[in-house]
């Protein structure tokens, strides 16, 4: 049974209890990073681990889009939201942050203990050799590689917040079949973002780490997430299992809004400061 409640509901909850957060997309749209599964968002088909790795194709559409996206991932900046959750650790409420997120929006409100679940959209790995660069150098070379590329998707006085950006800092763009990738510098492997996709796992050490963040607190607080995907419902389950109080954020359903101890519909930013002004 969904337990549906107010801010008031979940701040009663949540009072004199240490907190773990887990957050999604939901908590960044305020900072203009669009939400994959919020109601209103249209169909998206991101690319899975198998295409990029098997396909070049698939793999210079990617870097191409990504060459556009980046750029306004890289410009955004945290909210409220992000905000709050940072303040409520400085408070000792919260004990740290488990986020599906890539944006680092967490990091840069603030926030000392961020477990980046899904990896970073500022770093880049060697399939081959293993070895990571910043994804500012990669925008060096593949601007080095591609002059004029992204003034000519831009072209017509559109900015890049213009165009539609997903949370993994791609952009849609109609025709990239001209645009010339980067392979590592180091032995020519694949380079790929460390970013975890749809058919690739998260590491087990960061698993862990992220369980443990779960078990360290009284209580987990789930903002920003429809918890589709088992990488985030495994945490409300095991949450739910050891007994600790579930609030969920969202809005519109979630897969773990039946073990939910108290589900709020609504907005991550503005509940999440109501919440902070209550606790």
């Amino acid at each position: 049974m969904i337990h549906h409640g107010t801010v008031g509901d979940a701040a009663r909850l949540l009072d004199g209890r240490t907190v773990t957060a887990l957050t999604g997309a939901g908590i960044s749209t305020d900072s203009g990073i669009p939400d994959y599964r919020s109601p209103d968002s249209p169909p998206r088909n991101p690319m899975t681990y198998q295409q990029f790795v098997g396909d070049p194709d698939f793999r210079r559409h990617y870097w191409a889009r990504n060459h556009v996206g980046w750029q306004h991932v890289h410009r955004t900046h945290p909210n409220a939201g992000h905000r709050v959750l940072a303040d409520l650790e400085d408070r000792g409420i919260v004990r740290g942050v488990i986020t599906q997120n890539v944006d680092l929006l967490h990091e840069d409100a603030g926030q000392r203990t961020v477990i980046d679940l899904h990896g970073r959209y500022d770093s880049v790995i060697c399939l081959q050799c293993g070895r990571t660069i910043s994804r500012s150098h990669l925008a060096e070379r593949l601007d080095m590689l591609n002059p004029g590329f992204v003034e000519s998707v831009l072209d017509g006085g559109t900015t890049v917040a213009d165009i539609e950006v997903a949370p993994d800092a791609d952009a849609v763009i109609a025709k990239t079949s001209h645009f010339k990738p980067a392979d590592c510098e180091f032995c020519g492997g694949v380079l790929k973002p460390e970013i975890v996709y749809f058919g690739e796992n998260v590491p087990r050490e960061r698993v862990d780490r992220a369980f443990a963040l779960v078990e360290s607190a009284d209580a987990l607080l789930v903002a920003g997430t429809s918890l589709t995907v088992m990488s985030g419902l495994r945490f409300v389950r095991r949450a739910a299992k050891n007994g600790q109080p579930v609030v969920i954020v969202n809005r519109g359903e979630t897969r773990g809004d039946p073990l939910a101890t108290v589900k709020v519909d609504a907005g991550a930013t503005e509940t999440l400061t109501a919440l902070a002004d209550l606790l």
